[in-house]
């Protein structure tokens, strides 16, 4: 990177949110994934500099992640995360921002978007989740991913299966440093004890499985934010058919589709993310009527 990483700490609601922070301008903040050892800058570290030439890029570990806090509402997930992101933007004093997010991070910023239209310029949703998840079962890759800290338990072992077989399109192209540091995070005693991604158990479990179907959000259709949907075609987490389903209820959104790529299309096909995403931000005439 050429642009100096800024890190400190903002309680928000009484629990602590890391933040990395590069470049200046209109803000930008990017959301991972939910995957084990997840963190926002492990997941955007081919992104980060490219942005930050023309934006100020916010990239918090999300509550459950990384250095920030432990704990989130298991029965609205999304609806916890994106409290506490529109909790961070109140703290930096940000009215507005553009949401970056991708799978887990998607679903955040579209219920946040949902929630609060008026505090978002722009949203890239990435093979984001939420995305008709009751309206079939899951992928494989969301059961390996769900059942990491289940059976025996979290290994190197069953974390480096996750991501080289269904992150990623070349699970050789994840070099072996990435699946240590994610590794490390993911075996945190606070993480083992209390996983901030697990499958909705307990008797309110279906009406939480549909309160994470944002397809079935009536607000969803009467969204105007300008968004550019991206997905991998070889998604094998959340289903590529999520991308024309989200374009078709969403008044004012772009998808494009792109082969030979995965879940994680914005480290594995970083050049094109990084083209499609500054586009996207600077064109002031994208999806004006």
């Amino acid at each position: 990177m050429t642009n100096t990483l800024t890190e400190h700490t903002v309680t928000v609601g009484g629990r602590k949110i890391f933040v990395a922070e590069a470049g200046s301008g209109p803000a930008v903040v990017l959301l991972h994934g939910g995957g084990p050892g997840a963190s926002g800058v492990t997941n955007y570290s081919r992104n980060i500099d490219a942005l930050a030439q023309r934006y100020r890029v916010l990239v918090p570990d999300m509550p459950g992640y990384g250095r920030s806090s432990k704990g989130i509402d298991k029965s609205d997930p999304f609806g916890c995360l994106a409290d506490a992101m529109r909790g961070l933007l109140d703290e930096l004093s940000i009215s507005t921002a553009h949401l970056i997010g991708n799978s887990y991070g998607g679903a955040a910023a579209l219920r946040l978007a949902l929630d609060t239209p008026g505090r978002v310029g722009k949203l890239v949703l990435m093979g984001p989740g939420g995305i008709g998840t009751t309206r079939g079962l899951p992928t494989a890759g969301l059961n390996s991913l769900l059942g990491y800290y289940t059976g025996t338990g979290p290994s190197r072992e069953k974390l480096a299966a996750f991501i080289r077989n269904y992150l990623v399109y070349e699970g050789d192209s994840v070099p072996d440093e990435l699946i240590d540091l994610r590794y490390a995070a993911s075996i945190d005693p606070e993480v083992v004890a209390d996983p901030p991604l697990s499958r909705p158990s307990g008797p309110f479990a279906l009406r939480t499985l549909w309160r994470m179907d944002l397809t079935r959000d009536s607000r969803l259709a009467a969204l105007q934010t300008p968004t550019l949907i991206l997905w991998g075609r070889d998604d094998k987490v959340n289903r590529p058919s999520g991308g024309p389903m989200l374009q078709n209820i969403m008044p004012n959104a772009e998808l494009v589709m792109t082969s030979r790529t995965g879940h994680w299309m914005q480290w594995e096909r970083a050049d094109l993310f990084n083209q499609f995403v500054g586009e996207f931000l600077s064109d002031s005439t994208v999806f004006r009527p």
